[in-house]
């Protein structure tokens, strides 16, 4: 659309089926960009993309035709699917239903950044639970815990 100007900027956080510790070191380098060529073919700017094992988080600047869920059905779909494809996995690899999509003004753009970019270390203070609902909380979001993602391993 002519004349038409905006800043979107927008943090995705989802985890792994059953919170399973799939994502590892010697492939998240090409998790990220592989993530990364998916956005840049949504016509969407990729910012800071991290993760831990089980979880993973990407800050993306947005399009306004953008429609996230599409997005994100696309960035897991074709993720998981080069995964297995791939065997990068022992075991076979999905994405949870679900995710988080956090919004931020552009004077949040580096914080958000730094956020991203320091998840393992921010995981070895805070739980993926503890970190997830802070986020539900903090952006007003309603919700309902037997809907959150599956935290197997917190409970």
């Amino acid at each position: 659309m002519p004349n038409t100007y905006s800043k979107i900027y927008i943090q995705l956080i989802f985890a792994v089926r059953n919170r399973d510790a799939l994502i590892l070191p010697d492939f998240e380098e090409e998790l990220y960009k592989y993530i990364a060529g998916i956005i840049r073919n949504q016509k969407q700017k990729l910012l800071a993309i991290n993760s831990t094992k089980d979880h993973i988080h990407i800050f993306v600047g947005l399009e306004p035709t953008c429609r996230i869920s599409d997005l994100v059905r696309e960035i897991k779909s074709d993720s998981s699917k080069m995964i297995n494809e791939k065997k990068l996995s022992k075991f076979k690899f999905n994405w949870q239903e679900g995710y988080g999509a956090f919004s931020y003004g552009a004077s949040q753009k580096q914080n958000v950044i730094n956020y991203v970019m320091n998840q393992k270390e921010h995981h070895h203070k805070s739980s993926f639970r503890d970190e997830y609902v802070t986020f539900l909380k903090k952006f007003e979001v309603d919700h309902d815990e037997k809907y959150l993602f599956d935290f197997l391993d917190e409970n």
